[in-house]
């Protein structure tokens, strides 16, 4: 069981990485007005997507086996206004709560897994709690990414296998499709 638990939790920390990187490359390719951009009233812009995530992982990751993942000082709400941030402030929050989720995940172990821990008061094992992170994280980086694509137009860089070049990219790894 512990080898089990150890490769799941080096498994979770190497795909909220793959997440935050994806969400860089995109933010990457955007000025700053792109940044702040959406498509209509009612859609988020990628900024608003980035104090979001920093303000559920900061939440939920904050002394995360000992107190409710929503903590007293969260204003969610707040998270999906405009507050005319610049792209430093914006990223100075985005690493600051990623150094707090990598800190408290690093320090999980194998037997912390199956403990409960609260959510909005709600009960819930560690290892769902983590799976559903990384599921709230890849459904807004989602998010990012598209929104990212639609500022940038045709100047969008493909942060995945370019269209058409599946085969190339397959024998390039060596696979023989």
């Amino acid at each position: 069981m512990d080898a089990l638990g150890e490769e799941f939790l080096r498994a979770a920390a190497a795909r909220f990485e793959q997440w935050k990187t994806v969400a860089e490359k995109a933010i990457d390719q955007l000025d700053d007005e792109q940044l702040h951009w959406s498509p209509d009233p009612e859609s988020n812009s990628a900024a608003i997507l980035l104090q979001h995530i920093a303000g559920n992982l900061r939440s939920r990751w904050r002394d995360f086996l000992h107190s409710d993942g929503e903590k007293p000082d969260r204003d969610r709400d707040s998270e999906f206004v405009p507050h005319g941030l610049t792209r430093a402030q914006l990223l100075e929050r985005w690493n600051a709560a990623w150094d707090i989720q990598r800190g408290e995940l690093a320090r999980l172990t194998p037997d912390d897994l199956l403990k409960t821990i609260h959510t909005r008061s709600r009960p819930e094992l560690v290892v769902d709690a983590i799976l559903r992170q990384l599921m709230h994280l890849a459904n807004h980086v989602g998010q990012i990414v598209y929104t990212a694509k639609q500022a940038r137009g045709p100047a969008w860089r493909t942060l995945s296998i370019e269209r058409g070049k599946s085969r190339e990219f397959n024998e390039s790894l060596g696979h023989r499709v």
